[in-house]
């Protein structure tokens, strides 16, 4: 069975970074519907297009591998910080900036 690494990117130019190891035409992430809900008015809400690009795939990856690609990606694009992306983890650790 092929796994995909895939990006969901919304209207609103963030994105979410997932894996799928069926490689399922119709599955497009797990991403939190509350935080998305948050960005979009009802109108907004009532027609709107996404899009899935696949990132990576393999044909012979076992699971842990998958996850692990699918962090690269995540920290990669930075989809784990609340202003680019909606994945919750990892964790975004904001870096303190330098001392003035």
């Amino acid at each position: 069975m092929t796994c995909i690494v895939y990006r969901i990117t919304y209207p609103n130019g963030k994105i979410y970074i997932g894996q799928d190891r069926t490689n399922s035409i119709n599955y497009f992430g797990s991403a939190s519907s509350e935080l998305i809900a948050r960005d979009f008015t009802s109108a907004q809400r009532r027609g709107f297009t996404i899009t899935r690009d696949i990132l990576w795939e393999s044909d012979t990856a076992n699971q842990s591998e998958v996850t692990r690609i699918e962090i690269e990606f995540i920290l990669r694009y930075r989809s784990n910080e609340p202003d680019v992306g909606y994945n919750q983890s990892p964790p975004h650790r904001p870096t303190a900036p330098p001392p003035t």
